[in-house]
């Protein structure tokens, strides 16, 4: 009897294909399409109330700016109408929710999910590989979402552009500063660069602890921590301060801090300027006060970020969050690397 074969296969024919990216992208969406869609929610319900409201702000401020004379009763009602306009998003603090959300509940789940119920295994084993599969959904994700961000900075800029108008008589507005608290990180690239770092830490999070809802916990504390550290103490020292002795600097000057000087170049302190003005609080508080003390050789230093600086401080603020979300996404892919099955 004899025995039937069949001719050996070439070796490249015994590893299969690999899965096009494309198809991860639809796996990427049908996993997370609850979060997303979520999101994408969250994202359109703010995007139109800032548009009606917007229009809303801006026919207030054209109808405020056009009406003469500015001392007649019917200007005053416009003016008061204008300024008393939506408190709820003029300061920008409502919008700082929403990286943080995102961080939260689209970044920490979206490995920790699967490393947490352990149908990772599965994942893995068709055709796709741990690698392509982690940096298919992280960044897939991580593009759409930083999209959506910033469409909706682009949006709340054109909102606020009323309130960052130089000082008009009419309204009797001093000129809103764009590092106002709140307010810098909501324009220009921030606001994305900030959903992006949300993003890679919750992921980054995720894949280190393994479980969703510590992940969510740990990924709002550091998120929270490194934006109060952006705020207090890193923000103001991007590019160096500049000093002026004018008592009045640009209403759109950041004021990073502000100190009376001897001839000498030695800060004065509270307690001497209490002494020197008679016990008035330590603090010159009317035009008597402060030139007594310019008479007197003492010097009002301060020290300011001019508002020309808008621009770069952005650039300055986005380039280090887009590498930090760089190096986490990189230390994600490592940690799912190095995991043994």
């Amino acid at each position: 009897m004899t025995a039937l074969t069949s001719p050996a296969r070439p070796a490249e024919d015994a590893s299969p294909r690999p899965v096009p990216w494309r198809r991860m992208g639809w796996v990427t969406w049908r996993q997370h399409r609850i979060a997303l869609t979520g999101v994408a929610a969250l994202l359109g319900v703010l995007a139109v109330y800032l548009w009606i409201v917007g229009l809303q702000l801006h026919h207030a401020y054209a109808a405020a700016i056009a009406c003469h004379p500015a001392s007649s009763f019917a200007c005053a009602d416009l003016i008061q109408t204008f300024n008393g306009m939506d408190d709820f998003l003029a300061n920008g603090f409502v919008l700082h929710a929403v990286p943080a959300l995102i961080g939260v509940f689209v970044g920490a789940p979206v490995l920790a999910r699967e490393l947490e119920a352990g149908t990772f295994r599965f994942a893995w084993t068709q055709g796709f590989g741990r690698t392509r599969w982690t940096v298919a959904k992280l960044t897939s994700l991580a593009v759409v979402l930083t999209a959506g961000a910033g469409a909706l900075s682009v949006l709340f800029s054109w909102y606020y552009q009323p309130y960052l108008n130089p000082g008009n008589p009419t309204l009797n507005l001093s000129e809103v500063s764009q590092f106002f608290p709140g307010l810098f990180d909501l324009r220009g690239v921030g606001f994305a660069a900030w959903t992006l770092a949300a993003f890679a830490i919750g992921a980054f999070a995720g894949t280190l602890l393994r479980r969703v809802v510590p992940a969510m916990a740990a990924s709002l504390a550091v998120y929270a921590g490194l934006a109060f550290a952006a705020a207090l103490y890193l923000r103001q020292h991007y590019l160096t301060p500049l000093l002026t002795s004018n008592p009045n600097p640009p209403g759109s000057a950041w004021i990073i801090g502000q100190q009376w000087y001897t001839k000498g170049g030695q800060p004065v302190s509270p307690a001497v300027l209490g002494q020197l003005l008679g016990g008035n609080g330590g603090t010159p508080k009317s035009a008597d006060a402060t030139q007594y003390l310019i008479q007197h050789g003492y010097t009002f230093w301060t020290s300011y970020q001019p508002g020309s600086r808008f621009w770069p401080f952005q650039w300055i603020e986005g380039g280090w969050l887009l590498a930090l979300s760089l190096l986490l996404i990189a230390a994600t892919v490592w940690l799912v690397r190095r995991r043994v099955v």
